[in-house]
């Protein structure tokens, strides 16, 4: 889930940088796009992707333990249900 955010923070980035370079190419369908809704979009995915975040600290272990946990690595004998948590 914390990837996810990751990755839905970066689309917020982008989404923003772009519609304030040109609005029309995401609001290509808007004769006259303006940029208070492109402001709205990205607020509401940066909205989410710290939900998203804080929700993968609490369910899961918090990023920087998954980062510096000293797991072996899979070897080729197990097979990928082996590696699923219940």
């Amino acid at each position: 889930m914390i990837i996810w955010a990751f990755n839905l923070l970066l689309l917020a980035i982008f989404v923003f940088i772009i519609g304030m370079i040109k609005p029309q190419w995401l609001l290509f369908w808007m004769e006259k796009p303006h940029r208070f809704v492109i402001v709205g979009v990205s607020v509401m995915l940066l909205m989410a992707a710290a939900i998203l975040f804080g929700e993968g600290n609490r369910q899961n272990e918090p990023l920087s333990e998954v980062v510096n946990a000293s797991k072996p690595a899979p070897t080729s004998s197990e097979i990928p249900s082996d590696l699923v948590k219940e």
